[in-house]
């Protein structure tokens, strides 16, 4: 059996669709971080169980709902509000769980969407998430404004087939907002992450891709690189406006973050004077 997931906070407008693209799972439940508006009377209302819990990170929400007691499946996927199963991509974890062995979790991909088109060139895909769990052979930890895998007593296996996301489904302001709160996260993890320099070498993207962060700052010139890298290097620019708009906002996220990560050092150097 699967169990699909979602964690969600004031996504009435998302929360709908998202879980009518999971309604092929054995079991829907989302994990509702105290909503101030109508998301869980809209997820009860698709067939979910709504579970209330308090924010303490993606990795803690992840395995909030892992222990749930009155779950019954042994699969677990996990999608957000803003991301939405495809048929092809239904079909491809029903496959892999059937298949699985003896693998624990399987690494996931998703095409992001803006303006109608798909960011393939200006995102770098693929990029990889364990999206779906074995309960109680993974766990996951809070990892800046996400969350990473721990604990993992066997395989991660690659599911190749992507699902969708709609990352800018409520448009640049309410994108902003969340990511000047997630900048300073990220600013913190980047600050006291040590350099895991076998983790750089790995032959998984994932593992490569986190312990690349604590590096990134001390290029000089990072956030122009940022853009100029997927932009012009990797064709983003084929992407019309969404490519452009995209690859700016994300170099500037960067900017935002090294910011944030000067002055925390300041603030610190000040204390101790």
């Amino acid at each position: 059996m699967i169990a699909g997931v979602v964690l969600a906070r004031n996504e009435e407008a998302e929360i709908g669709a998202c879980l009518g693209s999971l309604s092929w799972c054995d079991e829907l439940f989302v994990v509702d971080s105290n909503s101030t508006d109508s998301t869980a009377e809209r997820a009860k209302e698709a067939g979910a169980q709504v579970v209330a819990q308090k924010f303490l990170g993606f990795g803690e929400q992840r395995n909030f709902a892992l222990d749930l007691p009155n779950m019954k499946s042994e699969w677990v996927l996990f999608l957000d509000a803003d991301e939405r199963a495809t048929s092809d991509f239904a079909k491809t974890v029903r496959s892999a769980v059937e298949g699985a062995g003896g693998a624990v979790g399987f690494y996931c991909c998703s095409k992001t969407m803006l303006y109608g088109r798909w960011l393939k060139r200006s995102d770098g895909f693929p990029k990889w998430q364990l999206r779906l769990v074995r309960r109680g052979r993974a766990r996951f930890v809070n990892y800046g404004h996400g969350q990473k895998e721990s604990s993992i007593q066997g395989a991660i296996e690659y599911l190749r087939e992507p699902y969708l996301h709609f990352a800018f489904s409520k448009g640049w302001t309410q994108w902003w907002d969340r990511h000047n709160r997630y900048a300073l996260q990220e600013a913190h993890e980047r600050l006291g992450q040590s350099v895991e320099w076998k983790s750089i070498f790995s032959p998984h993207a994932s593992l490569r891709n986190k312990a690349l962060k604590p590096l990134l700052n001390r290029i000089p010139g990072w956030p122009f690189f940022r853009f100029a890298i997927p932009y012009f290097l990797k064709g983003g620019f084929l992407e019309g406006e969404a490519g452009m708009d995209y690859c700016a906002n994300i170099a500037f996220y960067e900017y935002l973050i090294g910011l944030k990560m000067r002055e925390i050092q300041r603030e610190k150097k000040s204390s101790c004077e």
